[in-house]
């Protein structure tokens, strides 16, 4: 399945989040914190107001976007506006 975002919206990849603590401990999936990481897959067609490009590491707010499965794979659909930082 190949999905193609519209208008300002962009698709990523969410990110796992850490299943381990910097001192070895392992973190239980219950106790996980949802991560607002990801990496930008595809964007929509509005790129006047897109000013990410695929293969950003991007955060995004904590309750953004429409989850999506591709291919058993996380993914989000967010709007350009929750998109809040570019990783570098």
């Amino acid at each position: 399945m190949k999905i193609k975002p519209l208008a300002d919206r962009v698709l990523i990849k969410i990110e796992e989040a850490e299943t381990k603590t910097a001192s070895g401990l392992f973190i239980p999936q219950t106790a996980q914190e949802k991560t607002q990481q990801g990496i930008v897959i595809t964007i929509g067609d509005d790129t006047e107001a897109i000013t990410v490009k695929e293969g950003d590491k991007v955060m995004y707010d904590k309750y953004a976007g429409t989850p999506v499965k591709i291919a058993g794979v996380e993914h989000l659909i967010v709007q350009m506006q929750d998109i809040i930082a570019i990783i570098e």
